[in-house]
């Protein structure tokens, strides 16, 4: 093998790939990347490890076809250190990759490639979704999932397409997040529930790439979802599961509530809950005209500040919430204002959550369909 190619675009290719590779993986093969020359110019970068996949493919002037595969954050790390001139990568009679640009040279150690897996193919039925919209709504969402791998399908994403919408929904148990958006394709109904740092990893990347191609394929075990826009596509493998049933969660009534400054809030549960001890909540007095924090944590610290509010439909609230859980939400909601809904409950036991969605104005709803559910925590009088 043997091709030349330009420097920034190899190395964009590469950074792709490797992005959704573990940083410790138990097989070492699967810390590669695969490259593909063709004899008409194309240049094929492929990363998998059994759950995800990234392939791209650029052009090169390719002098001999063939493939290699080479170790892929050393590539990675080899390739945004380079001159900014052209790139020239050879295998050699000794079996070693020889890359060179401008006067630096190295030689890479190949892996077998006949050791490495297949890249998934999908062939399933898709749809589009506008690239901006769904990586908004990705980071909207994927945050609320689990970060515990006790509970598998609370660390995914569901995503779920009914007639012309696509919803993105998790939870972790404490909080639910869903957002809804376009759908252009099969109004089949379908499920798919991926991996959260996968689907974050997604939105990063298609964010400004146009529409995005997504498509389910496989079966059984091997159930994949794929991610196309342009000349990149990710794959992964979707957790097996049943998601529960969070949507029945969300109240149909929000007569009471408050809308309060998105910005003002975060900044003030910021610097209220620095007195706080680790996982203890924040104290929230919701009134006429203001929301109050107080906060009392270890060496007898205390801290309260209070934000203009607006309170509609019903009388004071007082309620605890994890601080951290809050601030999420706010980041998440994307609006000047925020409307903070406080719900209702058959079990008079039981604590009721707040449901928190955007707010373009005082007076008028958000355009979007984001709505978060956090559940509070109990106060200590």
């Amino acid at each position: 093998m043997k091709f030349h190619v330009n420097r920034d675009v190899f190395s964009e290719a590469v950074s792709f790939v490797v992005k959704l590779l573990p940083q410790r993986n138990p097989q070492p093969i699967l810390a590669g990347v695969l490259i593909e020359a063709t004899e008409d110019g194309n240049l094929a970068l492929s990363a998998f490890d059994y759950e995800a996949s990234a392939r791209t493919t650029i052009e090169a002037t390719v002098d001999e076809p063939g493939t290699i595969l080479v170790h892929g954050r050393l590539l990675s790390d080899i390739a945004s250190r380079l001159p900014n001139q052209p790139i020239q990568i050879s295998t050699e009679d000794d079996g070693n990759i020889s890359l060179t640009c401008g006067s630096a040279s190295f030689a890479l150690a190949s892996m077998p490639v006949e050791e490495y897996p297949a890249i998934p193919e999908v062939t399933g039925e898709s749809g589009l979704v506008p690239g901006d919209d769904f990586a908004t709504a990705i980071s909207q969402v994927a945050f609320a999932a689990s970060r515990d791998d006790v509970t598998p399908v609370l660390t995914g994403v569901q995503l779920e397409v009914s007639g012309l919408g696509l919803s993105l929904v998790a939870t972790d148990r404490y909080r639910v997040a869903v957002r809804d958006i376009q759908w252009d394709g099969s109004e089949q109904q379908a499920a798919a529930l991926v991996p959260a740092r996968t689907l974050q990893e997604v939105g990063k990347t298609f964010s400004h790439g146009g529409n995005i191609s997504i498509a389910f394929s496989g079966s059984g075990d091997r159930e994949i979802i794929a991610f196309t826009a342009g000349n990149k596509t990710v794959t992964s493998l979707l957790i097996k599961g049943n998601f529960p049933p969070v949507r029945r969660l969300f109240p149909a009534q929000t007569e009471h509530y408050a809308v309060v400054s998105t910005a003002d809030l975060a900044e003030a549960v910021r610097r209220v809950s620095l007195v706080l001890d680790r996982s203890a909540p924040l104290r929230f007095t919701f009134s006429t005209s203001q929301v109050t924090m107080d906060a009392s944590g270890g060496e007898q610290a205390r801290a309260s500040e209070s934000v203009d509010a607006h309170l509609t439909g019903g009388d004071e609230v007082t309620l605890g919430l994890n601080p951290q859980y809050l601030l999420e939400a706010l980041g998440a909601v994307k609006s000047e204002f925020v409307r903070v809904t406080f719900t209702s409950s058959d079990n008079a036991n039981k604590l009721s959550p707040i449901l928190i969605t955007s707010q373009t104005s005082v007076d008028q709803a958000g355009q979007d369909s984001f709505k978060y559910l956090l559940q509070p925590n109990l106060l200590l009088r």
